[in-house]
Order: C-alpha cells, then sequence, then structure tokens
C-alpha cells in the first residue's frame, strides 16, 4: 500500500482478511540491534535486564506479526537466562524467528548477542522463546498461518517447539488441576 494511512479506523480494516496461506519460517526474520547507553544500564555500568527483556519482545513481536500479518500480544516467555553482563557501549544483537504455529498461536525463538565494539568480540548472552497470540480486529485470538520449515535447521527448531508446546499445556492443566482441588488436612491454611 502506497499511501500513509493517517486513521486507526483505516489501519484496523487492513486486519479484516488476513491471508492463511503457510509461510517460511525465514520470512519471519526479524534484527535489532542497539547500542547501550547509560539509560539502559545501572549505576555500576550494567544493562538492566529488563531492557534486554524488552528488546527479545519488540523483536519476537515483530517476528509473530510478519508471520500472521495481524496485530499480536505476548502470551508467554519461557526461561530466560543471562549468561553474561552486558555494559554500557555494547552493541546488543536480538534475532527472531517463528518456530511453529498452532491455530492462532505462534512460538517465536529469540537469541541475544553481545559485540564489543573495540575488540569485536562476540558472545550469546541470552535466548527465550515467547507466544504470541494473533488478534482479530475485535482483539480476539484469530487463526495464523502455519509455518513451513525448510532447513534442518528450521525443522528441528519447528520439532522443539512442539516439545515445548505439549510442556506448557500439561502445565497448564496441571495448574488448573491443582487450583480446584479440595484441600488437604496437611496443607497450610492460605495466607
Amino acid at each position: 500500500m502506497d499511501q500513509f494511512i493517517r486513521f486507526r479506523e483505516d489501519r484496523d480494516r487492513q486486519y479484516d482478511d488476513p491471508d492463511l496461506t503457510p509461510r517460511r519460517a525465514s520470512e519471519s526474520r526479524t534484527t535489532i540491534c542497539v547500542v547501550m547507553e547509560i539509560e539502559h544500564a545501572n549505576n555500576a555500568g550494567y544493562v538492566h535486564g529488563g531492557t534486554i527483556m524488552r528488546m527479545v519482545d519488540n523483536a519476537a513481536g515483530i517476528a509473530a506479526a510478519r508471520h500472521s500479518r495481524r496485530r499480536v500480544v505476548t502470551a508467554a516467555m519461557d526461561d530466560m537466562s543471562f549468561l553474561s553482563p552486558v555494559y554500557i557501549g555494547d552493541l546488543v544483537t536480538v534475532n527472531a524467528m517463528v518456530n511453529d504455529a498452532h491455530r492462532s498461536s505462534m512460538e517465536v525463538g529469540v537469541r541475544v548477542t553481545v559485540e564489543s565494539v573495540p575488540t569485536g568480540e562476540r558472545r550469546h548472552v541470552a535466548s527465550a522463546h515467547l507466544v504470541y497470540v494473533g488478534l482479530d480486529a475485535d482483539g480476539k485470538p484469530a487463526p495464523v498461518p502455519p509455518v513451513v520449515a525448510e532447513s534442518d535447521e528450521e525443522k528441528r527448531r519447528q520439532a522443539q517447539a512442539r516439545v515445548r508446546r505439549e510442556q506448557r499445556l500439561l502445565r497448564k492443566r496441571a495448574l488448573q488441576e491443582a487450583a480446584t482441588r479440595r484441600p488437604l488436612p496437611t496443607d497450610p491454611p492460605p495466607a
């Protein structure tokens, strides 16, 4: 679309009838690079983990929107461990790509690397898997296209995403069951 869309209602109409044709995983590939500055760090010069997490969420959200051609919301973030510190002056690169998609949800894999600009040294800082849900114009979950994994790496990532999805669903069911069970006499009183 060549013309700039000025009003929200006009933009909303673009999401009314998305194409659900399967898309290659590589089409969602997203990279964000940012030099860490004073505003990103604490007084010791370490970049806040929340700054990195926000970059992860932004990159993953862009990848999910590229894949689904819809508005998306973050539904979950799997474990994210920081493997090494990030400092003021470091160049942070966040790479994201949709690993797999289901009816309305998508798993996005993210890898964070840091480069020390003066030395060129690069190191892996963190990885995460996020789940996004595609939304319709009313903000309700809506169908998203399937993912076509082409390379061996993409096929491996898709297979692992399916295992993680099963683990998430099992955990969700177990938590729901635990929430509805009657307390046992040995359970501590609620706080």
